[in-house]
């Protein structure tokens, strides 16, 4: 991109949002048709704003509007980004209920400041709230957890669903994933600890993993396994545990999503948003 104009500096502002006005399938990505103009285009009707003109926008209300920033091949073909995919051939895709309905919400506001003019509406959240939402995750996805004795040995069962978003979990990069662990703590001095791993694994031409973002999102060119959870997809994972019966342990499950692979810090990196105990006896 020639980024001869200044807003292109900014990169996915307001402006250029609202400056969106058809989306393009014809590519091997869906690309977005923006003219920047005094004009700004939305979901709304019948609005006006005292900064610039205002235009309702069909495709604002769509999914599609989401597709050119979460549908990606790289130079190789590889579908590095396939969001908006996973949504179109979801139950929530071939329903209607576009992306929106979950990541922009409708809540009561003010279309125009208020110093500025007087006005009230509904209108879409633009929080935005994805995998680094608490409230997100625990809405998305749900676990139950059930032990039992099996022969000599401690069995625990944890049923993992993803149970309202229209995408995989995790989706977007390839390098974020989501954890379940399950320690066993038994109270004869037993720590045990195993896990499942939820996440998409590529490798470059050569079959080389892939572990850093650019690199996937530049040389990927297979997916090599895919353990993610599909919409609507529920998932029982059974543990095994050498924990003889009658011994007294305390089982927790815990889920945690890994979403930044930039971030500086831990807290940056990974949200702990689910956490299930019981006692054993």
């Amino acid at each position: 991109m020639a980024l001869r104009q200044k807003v292109s500096w900014e990169g996915v502002t307001c402006d250029y949002c609202h400056s969106v006005k058809d989306v393009s399938f014809s590519a091997s990505n869906p690309k977005a048709v923006v003219e920047f103009s005094l004009v700004k285009s939305g979901p709304l009707k019948d609005v006006e704003s005292m900064a610039h003109g205002t235009a309702y926008s069909p495709i604002h209300t769509s999914s599609a509007i989401c597709a050119p920033c979460h549908d990606y091949r790289n130079a190789l073909g590889f579908p590095v980004l396939t969001t908006y995919s996973e949504w179109k051939n979801s139950r929530y895709g071939r329903e209607g209920k576009a992306c929106q309905s979950c990541h922009m919400y409708r809540t009561a506001g003010d279309v125009v400041d208020p110093k500025i003019k007087r006005t009230s509406s509904v209108v879409n959240l633009h929080q935005m709230p994805g995998s680094h939402s608490l409230e997100q995750l625990t809405k998305t996805i749900a676990a139950q957890l059930s032990t039992s004795w099996q022969a000599d040995r401690l069995r625990v069962q944890v049923d993992v669903s993803n149970r309202a978003a229209g995408h995989y979990v995790p989706t977007g990069s390839p390098l974020r994933q989501m954890t379940l662990e399950v320690h066993a703590d038994s109270f004869d001095g037993k720590h045990l600890l195993e896990e499942r791993v939820y996440r998409r694994t590529v490798v470059d031409q050569k079959g080389v993993p892939l572990d850093q973002e650019h690199l996937a999102f530049m040389t990927a060119a297979r997916a090599t396994s895919d353990t993610r959870l599909a919409p609507d997809e529920k998932r029982s994972e059974a543990f095994l545990f050498n924990i003889r019966p009658g011994t007294q342990t305390q089982v927790t499950a815990t889920l945690r999503y890994y979403y930044s692979p930039f971030g500086r810090t831990e807290s940056q990196k990974r949200v702990t948003f689910l956490t299930i105990s019981r006692l054993v006896r």
